[in-house]
């Protein structure tokens, strides 16, 4: 069986032997090096059919594999099938990785080619040091995938508008003084930024070009003893925004300009970029005896870390998201005992009507996860008008969802029994309970990192032979990308650096399980990093959760939680039945009083 995207794979192949290329390495990036991709640069997904977020795709002349993790193995193994392409599995046990697999098909002399503006410094180098081992070389010059896609798509022309001041936590000009002070210590008279969500971040600005993510697509080039300039499409600005820009020292310039004002900088000037958030394409504008400095973008670590301020905001959007999540889950649970049909489409049109609801709501952090049975064990899964499960009385529904709000971004996952549960479904819930509220409990050392921290919540797994294939806990911007660096909450990864969790730091705590064609298990709540205590061995951190929706005590077996674990789970029902009463009524805070019941 043949499909649309065999027919692109051959179209590549023919563009790689017009251009002497042996391999072509389709990477899923854009010039920002986004998690999540504007459609002009969802080339990997145009060539391979794979949507998911994350996955590297390699055609060479009589070969085609697509990497990715654990959460996509069976989503891509239904959406590869009959395109000629293999699925290969990225750390899976014995497996290969990319670069190795590639370098056993190449030889002296080869090109390997990726497109500029899709790569990474960092990652380029990766590449060159691999392959040229085998005496091959790589090309950066060639977008190929971009050569036979002939109807690519548009850069996108959504509106940029200023984040209200009274929701920005600091003004605009704080925040750049904040970096410039950073700067002037490394000796940098100029800093490169072209990651989105730093932008958006020391500009106080807000878009909407890449889904679910506030951002904007634009660089940012910052002088310590001069003007800023921001490269972006000036339409999208209106004249009140370049006046504001304009007063704290902002310039416009064109999006694509940028190549041109870089390759303006002077012997005399010191570039500082982050080499893994910079793109090889532009780079290349840079004259090599200009000055340069390597380390990661100082905006990344200071927006990570939460003010009062914003604290007090993200406080006040759980409230609002709690509510929201309350008042879907009580109209599903009436409209099945009401007997009426309900699809997981449904459950996504629910919980998006109640968080429209909800003041100060702009729109959803990501694509709602609405997995029932086995459903639910795709980590990643989405529901289509194609293909999608009818929910029924009985068994586990995984719902991950989130919002973001003019002070906040959320981001919860809860496991509801729709009915009867069998034993394995409640003790595989109850396991993964115990994981999550063994590092919700967690006091830590300062200089404590996630990979040091991620062993506390897989261990009542690992005590039972299972385990999960994703990290634990990512990162979450304030009204920006809901998923940000630079920590995370995951098994150690050789080489990778260990980023100490901080005061003010938010990240996710989402343990899972997931077993394929039966049911997947992932509760999932946010909390910030706090102080907790000094003593003679120094200082301690803990975690204070910031989520505010009750767990389905159905889907749980309470006997094999301890009494600590009961304790806890219990003070948590009575923290969210507190937070969120007030904003509920009749049918609404029956519901709420009910789950949130001691057990």
């Amino acid at each position: 069986m043949s499909t649309p995207y065999s027919a692109r794979i051959t179209g590549l192949r023919e563009a790689m032997a017009k251009h002497g290329i042996a391999a072509c390495i389709v990477p899923t990036a854009d010039p920002h090096l986004s998690e999540y991709l504007p459609a002009r640069w969802q080339a990997r997904q145009w060539l391979s059919g794979f949507d998911g977020s994350a996955g590297i795709l390699i055609v060479t002349a009589k070969e085609a594999g697509l990497w990715t993790d654990s959460r996509y193995f069976s989503q891509a193994e239904q959406q590869l099938a009959g395109s000629g392409i293999a699925l290969k599995k990225q750390r899976a046990g014995g497996a290969q990785e990319h670069l190795t697999w590639l370098q056993q098909l190449l030889h002296q002399g080869d090109a390997i080619a990726v497109a500029g503006d899709s790569v990474s410094i960092a990652t380029q180098r990766q590449i060159e040091r691999q392959l040229g081992g085998v005496g091959a070389h790589v090309r950066v010059d060639l977008d190929l995938p971009g050569a036979v896609w002939t109807d690519r798509p548009a850069l996108p022309h959504a509106p940029v508008f200023e984040h209200p001041s009274a929701y920005a936590g600091a003004s605009r000009a704080e925040k750049l003084e904040k970096l410039r002070h950073a700067l002037r210590k490394q000796h940098a008279t100029h800093h490169l930024i072209s990651s989105l969500d730093d932008i958006a971040w020391l500009t106080n600005l807000r878009g909407s070009d890449v889904e679910c993510n506030p951002v904007f697509l634009a660089h940012l080039l910052i002088e310590t003893a001069g003007a800023s300039t921001l490269f972006v499409d000036r339409s999208k600005l209106s004249d009140n925004v370049v006046a504001a820009l304009t007063g704290d020292g902002i310039r416009i310039a064109n999006y694509a300009t940028l190549g041109d004002a870089l390759s303006e900088l002077k012997v005399s000037d010191t570039l500082l970029f982050d080499p893994s958030r910079v793109v090889s394409e532009v780079l290349k504008s840079v004259a090599l005896d200009v000055k340069r400095i390597e380390g990661a973008n100082p905006s990344t670590a200071f927006k990570a870390i939460k003010s009062e301020a914003e604290l007090g905001h993200i406080r006040e959007a759980m409230r609002r998201d709690g509510v929201a999540l309350a008042r879907a889950f009580r109209r599903l649970e009436e409209r099945l005992a009401a007997g009426m049909t309900q699809t997981e489409l449904d459950v996504d049109t629910l919980l998006r009507d109640e968080r429209s609801a909800q003041p100060n709501f702009v729109g959803e952090s990501f694509s709602t996860i609405a997995g029932y049975m086995e459903n639910g064990a795709l980590p990643h899964y989405r529901a289509t008008q194609e293909s999608h499960n009818t929910l029924q009385r009985h068994g586990l529904l995984l719902v991950d969802s989130g919002g973001q709000y003019l002070g906040g971004t959320t981001d919860i996952t809860r496991v509801l029994a729709l009915g009867p549960t069998t034993p394995e479904q409640r003790r595989d819930a109850t396991l993964v309970m115990k994981g999550m509220i063994a590092l919700s409990r967690a006091r830590f050392p300062k200089g404590a990192s996630g990979p040091q921290l991620d062993a506390l919540a897989r261990a009542p797994l690992w005590a039972s032979g299972m385990d999960y294939g994703h990290g634990t806990g990512h990162g979450v911007g304030y009204f920006l990308n809901v998923h940000e660096g630079p920590q995370s909450i995951r098994p150690p990864i050789s080489g990778a650096p260990l980023v100490p969790l901080e005061p003010g730091m938010i990240t996710s705590i989402e343990p899972g399980l997931y077993k394929p064609a039966r049911h997947g298990i992932r509760h999932e709540n946010l909390a910030v990093v706090v102080e907790a205590e000094q003593t003679e061995f120094g200082e301690f951190y803990a975690f204070e959760t910031l989520t505010l929706c009750p767990f389905d005590r159905r889907a749980l077996e309470p006997s094999l939680l301890s009494p600590d674990e009961r304790a806890w789970l219990d003070d948590y029902h009575a923290t969210v039945r507190a937070a969120l009463s007030p904003l509920l009524e009749d049918a609404d805070l029956a519901w709420l009083e009910k789950h949130c019941a001691p057990l």
